[in-house]
């Protein structure tokens, strides 16, 4: 082998390398985790995975197997330090992603310490009747919420009797105005644009001491909101951000009436950027349509080839 096959050889091998530590920087096994730390509990959109109702190719692939049940949209946020763990939305699976916070992470006598709650669509807080007289029974679980949304729970059956019989303690949020959890972690909550029907819509900023990050699991088009999302993810270590829908024409409806940006339209938007913007970027909260909700798909590979992630349940992220 003469010097130039031999530079060829090593320089494979510690691009090999390279990326391999580059792909699993923050996806760190629960019991090598660090004290504080986001991980990711579900990455389907409201409805699920498989959806229901559906005989299409995308949810057979569920039932004959060959596919993984995906669970709803949500992130838990986990305080080894100081033993305390919280959700960001109480999703209709929130009774198999508690339990896999105390099974795999943290198990401090609670079953949460608090809930962040986005928005009033079906996926991001109907898991909190999971917490009342029916079920858990809870006690004075603290539920944090925008001013429209805390007013909907509390004047809107079934979710007043939470309140009612004190089984979730409803705190107050205010737009850009960051909640101090502890002195090493922070959350703040910004607004965005989306269909508003009961409540505002908002996504959240996660601080820990050394990393941040965004979590904007539902909008309406990046181009409507009034921050820039190029420099909003420049700011975080991560960004969780929506791909409800990869491309327009995926689902037999009209999608200008469920506008979300299409993972298209977001690789499409950073093309021009840094690889070190890209690599922030988890897409999170897959319609049942969407092919890249697929463990493997060739879709997903040409987005991850570009620089961009996509969410897995079980990541970890260190803060």
């Amino acid at each position: 082998m003469n010097h130039a096959q031999i530079s060829v050889v090593l320089l494979s091998i510690l691009l090999f390398f390279s990326c391999n530590s580059e792909l699993k920087r923050d996806k760190i096994e629960p019991n090598k985790s660090p004290n504080q730390y986001i991980t990711v509990l579900g990455i389907a959109q409201d409805a699920g995975f498989p959806h229901i109702d559906c005989d299409k190719d995308c949810c057979k692939a569920f039932y004959d197997g060959s596919e993984n049940k995906k669970l709803v949209s949500s992130l838990g946020l986990v305080d080894l330090l100081n033993k305390k763990k919280w959700l960001f939305d109480a999703t209709p699976d929130i009774t198999q992603q508690v339990q896999d916070l105390k099974t795999n992470h943290l198990d401090n006598g609670k079953v949460i310490d608090g809930i962040f709650l986005t928005h009033t669509h079906i996926g991001h807080y109907s898991g909190l009747m999971y917490l009342g007289f029916e079920a858990l029974g809870g006690n004075n679980i603290p539920t944090y919420a925008m001013p429209r949304m805390k007013t909907y729970l509390e004047n809107n059956g079934p979710w007043s009797q939470l309140l009612t019989f004190n089984n979730i303690e409803l705190r107050g949020l205010q737009n850009d105005s960051t909640i101090n959890l502890n002195n090493q972690l922070r959350v703040t909550p910004i607004l965005v644009p989306h269909r508003d029907e009961f409540s505002e819509t908002v996504g959240y900023k996660i601080e820990g001491n050394n990393k941040s990050a965004l979590f904007i699991p539902d909008i309406d088009k990046w181009h409507v909101w009034k921050k820039d999302i190029i420099e909003e993810v420049k700011k975080v270590d991560y960004a969780f951000l929506d791909a409800s829908f990869f491309r327009d024409g995926e689902i037999d409806r009209d999608m200008s009436k469920i506008p979300h940006p299409f993972t298209t339209e977001t690789t499409s938007l950073f093309e021009n950027e840094e690889v070190e913007t890209k690599n922030k970027i988890y897409f999170i909260h897959f319609n049942h349509s969407n092919p890249t909700l697929k463990d493997s798909h060739p879709l997903k590979d040409s987005i991850q080839n570009l620089g961009f992630h996509f969410a897995k349940e079980g990541d970890i992220f260190a803060l």
